[in-house]
């Protein structure tokens, strides 16, 4: 014996699914707090280029929202061990989740807005 096709719930009493769950995790993202890291070496051009690239783009996209840490591997060559920078400038994206790494000098704003997972109006 075949069973009657089930009846689909009506459009207005639906529970939130993972469409909802998405949107609202989204909107959160939006609203966290950045923690980046830009590791430098000195004051090399490129290394310039890379905090004021970065910064600009902070303030343009993040305003508020971030911590921003620059570190010279000169003056604290510890810390460029332990989070095993090989090349520099280094941003690490801690904050939030997932973390990432974006080498060079910050000038692709695609690039970097894409790294740091930034929703752009086109």
């Amino acid at each position: 014996m075949k069973k009657p096709p089930k009846k689909s719930s009506p459009a207005g009493k639906r529970k939130p699914g993972l469409a909802g769950e998405i949107k609202q995790a989204a909107s959160h993202d939006r609203q966290a707090k950045y923690v980046l890291r830009l590791y430098i070496s000195g004051s090399t051009s490129k290394s310039g280029l890379a905090v004021e690239n970065i910064k600009r783009i902070c303030e343009q996209h993040l305003k508020n929202r971030y911590d921003l840490e620059v570190i010279d591997i000169y003056q604290q060559p510890n810390l460029a061990r332990d989070e095993q920078i090989v090349a520099v400038p280094t941003l690490i994206k801690r904050r939030p989740p997932p973390l990432r790494r974006l080498i060079g000098d910050m000038s692709d704003l695609k690039k970097v807005s894409l790294g740091l997972d930034l929703r752009m109006r086109e």
